[in-house]
């Protein structure tokens, strides 16, 4: 029964994973054939928060999510509302990314999300890596660094704008794990609670910005019909809320690793998907900073994934090391006196089977009382005897 469980679960994630691989390229796809024509990324970007405040209030109330608590102001000033500021910016620097540059190349720069994940760890909380950690780095770098100058459609505007969201993300990334510890939120709470204060934040500033911008624009609805761009929104904002839900149930059951594996995977599906649909030129040299990058990403997990082992293993002191500082006393041997001894044996000592005497005391045998033992009665011709009366020791 046990077995068929975990293989029921095994097939659960499997499934996950390819509906993540499909929902995510094909997100990717659709966002550069809207972009190509329709050079608005901050609406793109509002469309999809707009779908995030919509869908996820009947999923939530559907899966019975309980509502978020108590959150102070002074957390939502100094955490949340700089987090839902940073999920915007990076979503929008994102568009930026594709639309200026190939989608295969754009998600070839996010490759390097590990380094800012390292970096920003360092500086911001103070972690220290292992020297695999580092040298895992390096083929990302490497294979960025390839895939860049080997790229035909180059723009300097494409490149600062991927690596801006892929920091972006990583700050969210962290964050969004403190938010989760500290207030118990469930995160498919805490990114429903995030796309609405993005939402409403940043919707006057679409108004004054894009808004403004599409009304004037008196090519666009030549350049496209404008139903097809409509339905093209929101296509891509509702693919964008499918791929966050996915996404956050695949990492609600697996392991953090296997998530990171499954994420560089879901890199590769994205980069070919978009190379056999958009056919972006490409050269071979190219192609192999891409695939560096990958395997970049997957060797940087291997290595965190062993450094968190080392840690928890270091953590935990065997069972043989452990050696007790309490004198074993030998099963002869007297007890250690304690002065708790004589209080509680003083009523037994009264009520016991002792010889009682004319004033009602039992009488023992003079002894040391050493270690609160008192051994067998010894015949002597000339006792000394002491008397326990009224929970007192007086001799007689």
């Amino acid at each position: 029964m046990a077995e068929e469980k975990e293989g029921g679960e095994v097939v659960r994630v499997i499934l996950l994973c390819a509906a993540w691989y499909l929902i995510s390229s094909g997100n990717n796809v659709v966002g550069k054939t809207l972009l190509n024509e329709f050079p608005y990324p901050m609406t793109v970007t509002m469309v999809q928060l707009v779908s995030i405040a919509i869908f996820s209030s009947p999923v939530l109330r559907w899966m019975r999510v309980r509502p978020r608590s108590d959150i102070s102001w002074s957390y939502y000033k100094r955490i949340i509302i700089p987090l839902a500021f940073g999920k915007f910016l990076a979503s929008v620097f994102s568009h930026v990314s594709i639309w200026r540059v190939p989608v295969s190349y754009a998600h070839t720069v996010k490759a390097t999300m590990p380094l800012f994940t390292v970096l920003l760890g360092r500086f911001l909380l103070g972690e220290r890596q292992t020297t695999k950690v580092y040298f895992s780095l390096v083929p990302i770098i490497l294979g960025v660094a390839v895939a860049t100058t080997t790229e035909l459609s180059f723009d300097m505007l494409g490149l600062v704008a991927a690596l801006m969201s892929t920091c972006g993300f990583s700050l969210q990334n962290i964050y969004s794990k403190k938010v989760l510890t500290d207030t118990g939120l469930h995160h498919l709470r805490l990114l429903h609670l995030l796309g609405c204060l993005a939402l409403f934040m940043f919707l006057p500033v679409w108004v004054f910005t894009d808004g403004l911008s599409i009304f004037r624009d008196e090519t666009l609805i030549v350049r496209r019909d404008p139903w097809e761009t409509i339905t093209l929104l929101l296509l891509d904002g509702g693919l964008s809320w499918m791929q966050n839900l996915v996404a956050f149930t695949i990492l609600h059951h697996v392991t953090p690793l296997t998530y990171a594996v499954a994420s560089a995977t879901k890199r590769i599906s994205i980069i070919t998907v978009s190379l056999l649909l958009l056919r972006n030129p490409v050269t071979l040299p190219n192609v192999v900073g891409m695939f560096m990058a990958i395997m970049g990403v997957l060797g940087y997990n291997k290595a965190k994934y062993d450094a968190n082992k080392a840690k928890k293993k270091a953590a935990l002191v065997p069972l043989s090391q452990v050696t007790s500082s309490k004198h074993l006393y030998h099963p002869l041997q007297h007890p250690p006196f304690h002065p708790a001894y004589m209080f509680n044996h003083m009523d037994a000592a009264r009520q016991g089977p002792y010889p009682r005497l004319p004033n009602g005391t039992a009488p023992v045998l003079q002894t040391s009382l050493q270690n609160g033992h008192i051994p067998p009665s010894k015949t002597s011709h000339s006792p000394s005897h002491v008397s326990r009366a009224n929970g007192s020791i007086e001799a007689i």
